[in-house]
């Protein structure tokens, strides 16, 4: 048996209705479905699961960071900017790699959970 890629990620979230607004409207993922306080996007493939409790989410925005890959990202973080994302700071070089160059922006959503848009610029 070997485990290859990931069908489901689960993020608790203190307003479902909030966080729906957030990432479809917003952040522009395509919503799959709601059902209750369980709200379903559609990242690439991967479900993203955003689970609406009522309450703060345990721990928000420590030590888990969910990562968009995205194509020319400083035009996607101006469309961002644009829909109320505000950035922690620019999209900037992190790392030069031997066939690119890696580019990241950090962000964080409405219960504080950090997410970032990057590119990998051949």
């Amino acid at each position: 048996m070997t485990l290859s890629c990931l069908g489901q990620i689960a993020l608790p979230v203190s307003n479902a209705d909030r966080s729906e607004q957030f990432y479809g409207d917003s952040l522009g993922l395509p919503k799959l479905f709601r059902y209750g306080e369980l709200v379903f996007f559609d990242c690439g493939g991967v479900r993203l699961m955003l689970e609406g409790s009522g309450k703060a989410p345990v721990q928000a925005g420590t030590g888990v960071c969910h990562y968009f890959k995205v194509e020319q990202i400083e035009t996607v973080a101006a469309e961002l900017q644009t829909k109320g994302v505000v950035f922690e700071a620019a999209p900037h070089l992190v790392a030069k790699m031997p066939d690119h160059e890696l580019w990241m922006g950090f962000f964080r959503d409405p219960d504080g959970h950090l997410l970032a848009v990057m590119e990998e610029k051949r």
